[in-house]
C-alpha cells in the first residue's frame, strides 16, 4: 500500500521540504533531534495566516454588522463617529482615527452580555455571512494548504494553537469546527469580564466595555508564555506582529521551524505586504533569512488557496 502523498495542496520547493524534513526529524525517535510530543507546539496566526484577511479581517466584518444592527435600533449613532464611517463606508476615515475608535465600536456592540451570549452571535453570523469577493461562508476562506498542515502536525503528535489578534471569544467560535483546534486552544485579544451571581445563584460570566489585553506583537510571545509554558517548535505567521512570536520561538534551545506566508497572488487571492494597514509585513520580510525564517510564497509554494 502507497502512503498518502503529505500536504498534497503545496508544490514541491523549499518550504515544503523544510516542513517535512523538519518533522522527519523531530519525531524520529532516538534521532539527534527527536522532540518529545510533550514539546511538540505549534503556534499559528490567524488572519492572513489561517484565512483571508483582504479587504479587511474577518472580525471586522462581524463587528460592522453588528455595527449596523445596533443603527437600525438607534439612529442617532449614523450621525456620529466612528459609527457613521462604518455605516458609509469609510474605511480609510475609520482607520485614520485610531485604535481607540475602533475599540469604542468593539465596546458598544460586543460588551454588556455574556461570554456564552456572545458565542451564539458569532455562531449564528458565521453561519450565513459571506465574503464580499469570494461569495463564500467567511469560515470557509480558510487556506486549504494551512489546513492540510495543520492536520499533518497533529498526526505527528504535535498540539496546534491560534495564536491572534483578532477576539478571542470570536475565533473560539469556529476554531474547532474550521480547524480541529479546540476553543481551549486559542490565544487572541480578549476583553475584561466580570463574575455574575443571579438571585437564583446561576453565575455567568459578563463582558466589559475594557480592553484586557490586545494579543499582537509582544504580547504574543508574552501570552504564549503565560497560557502555554512552552516555547514553539514550530511557528507561522504572515506580518511584522507575528514577528515576536517567531523569533521567541527560534530562539529557543532545539530544533525550530519557523514560517512567514508571503501574500503574492493577486489572482487566486491578494497581493500585499508593506502597504497594508492592519499587519503590514517589512522587517520580517526582509530580515527573514537574516532571522532564520522559511518565506512561503502563496503563489508559487500553493497548488490550491481555498
Amino acid at each position: 500500500m502507497v502512503d498518502k502523498e503529505p500536504l498534497p495542496s503545496w508544490n514541491n520547493g523549499a518550504p515544503k521540504s523544510a516542513i517535512l524534513g523538519f518533522v522527519e526529524r523531530v519525531t524520529t525517535d532516538g534521532g539527534a533531534e527527536f522532540v518529545p510530543p510533550a514539546e511538540r507546539i505549534a503556534t499559528f496566526d490567524n488572519d492572513g495566516t489561517l484565512c483571508c484577511e483582504q479587504p479587511l479581517q474577518m472580525q471586522f466584518f462581524f463587528l460592522f454588522d453588528r455595527v449596523k444592527e445596533f443603527a437600525g435600533k438607534d439612529p442617532a449613532l449614523s450621525g456620529r463617529q466612528p459609527f457613521k464611517a462604518v455605516l458609509e463606508h469609510d474605511y480609510s476615515t475609520l482607520f485614520g482615527l485610531g485604535r481607540e475608535a475602533l475599540l469604542e465600536l468593539v465596546f458598544a456592540t460586543h460588551a454588556g452580555i455574556t461570554d456564552e451570549e456572545f458565542d451564539q452571535f458569532a455562531r449564528g453570523w458565521l453561519a450565513s455571512a459571506k465574503h464580499p469577493r469570494f461569495d463564500r461562508l467567511h469560515k470557509e476562506c480558510v487556506y486549504r494548504p494551512q489546513l492540510e498542515l495543520l492536520a499533518y502536525l497533529r498526526e505527528h503528535g504535535f498540539k496546534t494553537y491560534i495564536v491572534t489578534g483578532s477576539g478571542i471569544d470570536f475565533i473560539r467560535a469556529f476554531a474547532d469546527e474550521v480547524y480541529g483546534i479546540p476553543r481551549e486552544q486559542v490565544i487572541g485579544s480578549s476583553a475584561k469580564l466580570r463574575y455574575d451571581v443571579t438571585d437564583r445563584g446561576e453565575a455567568s460570566l459578563m463582558k466589559l466595555p475594557e480592553l484586557n489585553n490586545f494579543n499582537d506583537r509582544d504580547a504574543k510571545p508574552l501570552n504564549i508564555g503565560l497560557h502555554i509554558g512552552r516555547r514553539p517548535a514550530l511557528v507561522f505567521g504572515n506580518s511584522d506582529g507575528d514577528l515576536p512570536m517567531i523569533r521567541y520561538a527560534k530562539s529557543g534551545r532545539g530544533p525550530r521551524l519557523a514560517l512567514l506566508l508571503h501574500h503574492d497572488d493577486a489572482e487566486r487571492e491578494a497581493a500585499y505586504d508593506r502597504e497594508f494597514r492592519l499587519s503590514p509585513l517589512a522587517e520580517a520580510l526582509d530580515k527573514a533569512e537574516e532571522y532564520g525564517i522559511t518565506r512561503v510564497s502563496m503563489k508559487r509554494d500553493w497548488k490550491e488557496v481555498f
